[in-house]
C-alpha cells in the first residue's frame, strides 16, 4: 500500500499544472541541500582537530560526548522552525477499505527523508571511525552510532508531534519554548546543573556498557508510538482536524472588543497566523530573535549605543519587519472577499496598526530582562520600540501597496520564496538604515544621547500624526486595490 501511495503522489506531481515550476524549485533545493551536506562532511572530517583546538588538554571523545545533548537541543529547535510536516491528501482514501494504520505508516515513513536525519550521522560518523573504532573497538563504535540514531529518531518524531499540537493550540508553542529556555537558564545562568557534564556522563557510560544504547532506541520507539496514536486519533477528511468547532477559539480576546471592527479583524488575523504554517513561522522566528541581544551584549566590543540601537530595533520590531513585508499577501487567498465586504479600508488599516502594536509590545516586554546589562539598554529598547510603532509600521504598510504577489499560507517558510519580490528588498533599505541616518551624524559629533533623543522624538511625532498618514495610506490603497487583487489572482 505504501508503494501505491507513492505512485499516486508521483502522478499527482507530474500531472499538476505547476509541474515545471515545481521541478525547477526541487532542483534548486536539491543543489542547496547537497552543498550543505558537503559542508557538514568537511566539518565532520576535521571534527577531531576542531575539538582538540577548542578543548586543549581534554580527551577528544570526552569533548565530543559532552556536546551531543547540546547538538540535539539545537537540532530540536531548528526542526520546530524548519522541518515540514509530511502531507498526504487522505480524502480520496478514507471512504475506501484502507486502514488508517496504512495511511499513518506512509506518513511516518515518508517523513524520515529529511536532511535533519542525515546530518547528525554524517557529522559523527568520521570521528567515530577515526577515534572510537581503533581505540575502543567495533562494539563501542556501533553502540555510540545506534545511540545517535536513536536520538535523531526521537527528535524527528517529537518535532512532528509538537508541531501538530501547536497547530491545534498555540499554548503548546509557549510550553515548548518555555521548557527549552528553562533548561538553558538552569545551565548557563543559575548553574544548577551542566548539560555538558550530563551529556558526557551519559555517552561515556555507553563505552563501558554498550547495551545502554538500547535505551535511546526505546525512547525513539516511545516517541514514535505517541506520534502514531496522535495521528490515528486525529486523521480526518483533512490531514488533521484543526479544532472542535463547539469550543471557543484561543484567539477570542475580550480586550480586542473595545476596538470595534478593527479588533474583530485583528482576532481573525490572529486565527490566520496560528492556523497556517507560513505566518506561524514568523511568530517562531520573532521569539528566537529575543535571544539576539545575548550575541551582542555579552561581547565587550559592542558596548556602545550603536549595537544597542541595532538590537533594539530588531528585537522590538522583528514582527513588524518579518510579517509586515508580506502585507497584504497574507490575505491574498480571500482578498477579493475583503474588497466586496462591508469592511472599510480605514478599519482594515487600523487593524494592521493594532496588530503591530500588540506584537511589538509583547516583544518589548520580553526584552526587559536585558536591563541586566544596564539601564541604558532598556532605555534604548524603549526608544526603538517607539520608532518601530511610529515609523516602521508606516513604512511596511506603504510598501504593502506595491506588493502584488500571493502567498500559499499552508506552505512552510523554509527555502520558500513565494511572495518575495522587489518591494521586499527595497523595503529593507529604509527599515534598516533610517534610524542610523539620524543617529550617526550626532554620534560623530560626540552627542550620541542627542541622536537617541531625536529618534524618539521622530517616532513620537509619527505616532501622534498617525491619523494623517493613515488617510494617505487608505487613499493610495483605494487607487491600487484592483491591481493588488489582480496580482493575487495569478497563481
Amino acid at each position: 500500500m505504501t508503494l501505491t501511495f507513492l505512485i499516486h503522489q508521483s502522478k499527482a506531481f507530474w500531472r499538476s499544472k505547476n509541474t515545471g515550476k515545481s521541478v525547477v524549485m526541487r532542483v534548486v533545493m536539491a543543489t542547496l541541500i547537497l552543498y550543505l551536506l558537503l559542508n557538514v562532511l568537511v566539518v565532520a572530517f576535521f571534527l577531531d582537530r576542531i575539538l582538540k583546538k577548542t578543548n586543549p588538554g581534554q580527551d577528544i571523545l570526552y569533548s565530543f560526548n559532552s556536546y551531543i545533548l547540546y547538538y540535539f537541543l539545537m537540532d530540536l529547535l531548528l526542526r520546530f522552525q524548519m522541518q515540514e510536516l509530511p502531507t498526504l491528501s487522505v480524502r480520496p482514501y478514507l471512504h475506501l477499505r484502507i486502514k488508517k494504520n496504512q495511511l499513518i505508516n506512509y506518513l511516518s515513513l515518508t517523513s524520515l527523508w529529511t536532511t535533519f536525519n542525515l546530518t547528525p550521522i554524517l557529522l559523527s560518523l568520521p570521528l567515530l571511525i577515526k577515534v572510537v573504532l581503533p581505540e575502543h573497538g567495533p562494539t563501542q563504535f556501533w553502540s555510540l552510532l545506534v545511540s545517535i540514531i536513536g536520538l535523531t529518531l526521537s527528535n524527528h518524531f517529537f518535532s512532528l508531534w509538537i508541531k501538530r499540537k501547536v497547530n491545534l493550540n498555540a499554548i503548546w508553542m509557549l510550553i515548548f519554548f518555555g521548557t527549552l529556555i528553562l533548561f538553558v537558564s538552569l545551565d548557563f545562568y543559575f548553574k544548577l546543573f551542566s548539560i555538558s557534564a550530563l551529556s558526557a556522563g551519559l555517552f561515556n557510560s555507553i563505552l563501558k556498557n554498550p547495551l545502554y544504547c538500547l535505551i535511546y532506541l526505546l525512547i525513539a520507539l516511545v516517541v514514535y508510538i505517541i506520534n502514531y496514536r496522535y495521528l490515528k486519533s486525529n486523521l480526518y477528511l483533512e490531514e488533521l482536524h484543526t479544532a472542535d468547532t463547539s469550543h471557543k477559539s484561543s484567539t477570542e480576546i475580550p480586550y480586542l472588543n473595545r476596538f470595534g471592527k478593527a479588533g474583530d479583524l485583528v482576532a481573525n488575523e490572529l486565527k490566520l497566523i496560528l492556523r497556517n504554517k507560513r505566518p506561524r513561522s514568523v511568530i517562531t522566528m520573532s521569539l528566537m530573535f529575543m535571544f539576539y541581544g545575548l550575541i551582542f551584549y555579552t561581547n565587550p566590543t559592542f558596548s556602545g549605543y550603536s549595537g544597542i540601537v541595532f538590537c533594539g530595533m530588531f528585537m522590538t520590531g522583528i514582527f513588524i519587519i518579518n510579517y509586515g513585508q508580506f502585507m497584504f499577501s497574507w490575505q491574498s487567498a480571500h482578498f477579493d472577499g475583503i474588497l466586496v465586504s462591508k469592511v472599510s479600508a480605514m478599519d482594515f488599516f487600523r487593524s494592521k496598526f493594532l496588530l503591530f502594536t500588540f506584537f511589538s509590545s509583547i516583544c518589548f516586554l520580553l526584552t526587559i530582562p536585558y536591563v541586566y546589562f544596564g539601564w541604558k539598554v532598556l532605555i534604548v529598547h524603549f526608544i526603538m520600540f517607539i520608532w518601530n510603532l511610529g515609523v516602521n509600521t508606516l513604512l511596511v504598510l506603504y510598501f504593502a501597496n506595491q506588493n502584488y504577489r500571493r502567498i500559499d499560507l499552508s506552505k512552510g517558510a523554509t527555502f520558500n520564496w513565494e511572495g518575495v519580490g522587489a518591494s521586499q528588498w527595497i523595503l529593507s533599505i529604509p527599515l534598516l538604515l533610517a534610524p542610523f541616518v539620524i543617529y550617526y551624524p550626532l554620534n560623530l559629533l560626540g552627542y550620541p544621547e542627542a541622536g537617541l533623543a531625536l529618534i524618539a522624538v521622530i517616532g513620537l511625532i509619527f505616532m501622534i500624526s498617525r491619523e494623517f498618514w493613515l488617510n494617505k495610506l487608505v487613499k493610495r490603497f483605494q487607487e491600487k486595490r484592483y491591481l493588488i487583487a489582480e496580482g493575487f489572482r495569478n497563481k
